[in-house]
């Protein structure tokens, strides 16, 4: 891949990838690593474990792989993922939370409508 520029976050949290022709990807450090294609990690998906990543998980570092992918090391130790750009471009396309988050800035939070209860008796 040409003209590749790779970048981490002063944090660690976040991996900034230029691939070229006006594309980047911006990919968050617990989603890497909680998609993270090496063979541990997939064992332990398909097991049911280490299902989120830990909290404060960070990149360490990241190395080219040929033409076709990086390898990332986290603040955990974990190191053997190789990413492919296929994959990495999967994983920035992933929804996020603040996707869903609506901010109205324009008003004061007691301002916004509140929801009333009722009580329903189903039989």
């Amino acid at each position: 891949m040409q003209d590749l520029d790779i970048q981490i976050s002063n944090d660690g949290q976040r991996l900034t990838l230029g691939l070229g022709e006006g594309e980047h990807l911006e990919i968050d450090a617990s989603t890497l690593w909680t998609h993270c294609p090496s063979a541990l990690r997939r064992s332990r998906r398909l097991a049911g474990l280490d299902t989120a990543a830990p909290s404060g998980i960070s990149i360490a570092r990241v190395a080219p792989i040929g033409n076709y992918a990086i390898n990332i090391a986290f603040s955990d130790g974990h190191d053997r993922g190789i990413y492919p750009w296929v994959l990495l471009r999967k994983l920035a396309r992933l929804p996020k939370l603040s996707d869903f988050l609506i901010a109205d800035t324009s008003r004061p939070i007691s301002d916004l409508p509140h929801t009333t209860s009722c009580s329903r008796t189903f039989t």
